[in-house]
């Protein structure tokens, strides 16, 4: 299933993607051998297969949820750089637009 052109731009946008004209015949490409794969697929006889969602054999990979012993304000703050009134101290991710 060969797209078009103008299929892959419009995917591209619907996806909020900028791709430069430059990676659009890539990925018309590209995007269409994953279409053909999936016309290949679509072919396949599953009639006798049941629907399958762990191919391993696992239950749960897991680990139960058990409580346990937590460290203590002062010695989670221990190795911090910097800390006041019991807090991680950290440089400011966001800048007030009014001061610069």
């Amino acid at each position: 299933m060969a797209l078009t052109r103008a299929a892959v731009e419009h995917v591209a946008r619907l996806a909020r993607l900028q791709l430069p004209a430059s990676e659009l015949e890539r990925m018309r490409e590209q995007l269409s051998a994953i279409l053909d794969y999936m016309t290949m697929l679509q072919e396949v006889d599953v009639a006798g297969v049941p629907p399958t969602a762990q191919v391993t054999g696992l239950s749960s990979v897991m680990r139960p949820d058990e409580m346990q012993p937590t460290l203590s304000q002062a010695q989670a703050l221990q190795n911090a750089p910097d800390h006041a009134e019991g807090m991680f101290r950290v440089k400011a991710v966001f800048e007030d637009e009014s001061t610069g």
